[in-house]
């Protein structure tokens, strides 16, 4: 996974061109658009996030709780494009692997949705850097003490990538050794498995499709687009399809 599957601006090197990532939101009405340049800004200030403000290395472990959405895109390849060993916990999903950590080392920093929170409260010990990502468009009103809201958070960051060290093939990729390698075969496998190509438009059911090996690191594998679509009614994907011009649904 070294290279473009972590460093997302890469993929298309200017602004002008189509959305890389769009995010639907059918209980608020909400529609984000990032292009390939616009997420990778995102992404550079997660892992600033990470690097300058946590002051974590390469090989720190990173737990992610989040659904399929355009700000779960910017933490994971923030956290990927340094070289954090990042464990995953969405729901199980058939053929894919579920991440979950190795040993009884802790984590050093989670991200958790605020409807996640109680999966967490108990299990996070001192020391470990904690963020809310919410899913709306508002900063978040209510954040516990020893929480940090990532919205706000993530913007005292620059959003052009430093000079990070190259991550390297072999690197752990996840707390159970899983390499960034591994993470990529994965990933264009998945792409095969469903006929991505370059310029394809893929269309997500989030509330279906929780796990980022086929949401986000297929299509990027694949130089495709994504649509993220949350809080529809499935009944309702044949119109979103049309009005995104979708050429393939997941």
């Amino acid at each position: 996974m070294s290279g473009q599957p972590t460093t997302v601006a890469a993929v298309a090197p200017n602004d002008g061109g189509p959305p890389l990532l769009t995010y639907l939101d059918g209980a608020t009405g909400e529609r984000v658009e990032l292009t390939a340049q616009q997420l990778g800004g995102w992404a550079a200030r997660s892992a600033s996030l990470l690097r300058d403000g946590c002051g974590l290395a390469p090989g720190s472990r990173v737990a992610v709780l989040l659904p399929p959405h355009w700000r779960t895109a910017a933490v994971l390849i923030g956290a990927w494009s340094i070289g954090m060993a990042v464990s995953l916990r969405p729901r199980a999903t058939a053929g894919l692997p579920v991440l979950e950590p190795g040993g009884d080392q802790p984590y050093d920093a989670v991200f958790v949705t605020p409807e996640r929170l109680d999966d967490w409260l108990e299990d996070v010990p001192d020391g470990v850097h904690r963020y809310l990502v919410g899913t709306g468009p508002a900063p978040l009103a209510d954040v516990p003490a020893g929480w940090l809201d990532w919205s706000t958070e993530v913007l005292r960051h620059t959003d052009i990538p430093p000079d990070y060290a190259a991550v390297r093939p072999w690197d752990p990729a996840s707390p159970d050794g899983t390499s960034y390698g591994e993470w990529r075969q994965l990933a264009t496998e998945i792409a095969g498995q469903l006929d991505l190509r370059a310029g394809d438009r893929l269309l997500v059911d989030a509330a279906e499709h929780e796990q980022p090996l086929k949401w986000l690191l297929a299509p990027l594998a694949a130089s495709a687009s994504v649509v993220i679509c949350a809080n529809v009614d499935r009944e309702q994907l044949a119109t979103h399809v049309a009005a995104e011009q979708a050429t393939r649904v997941l």
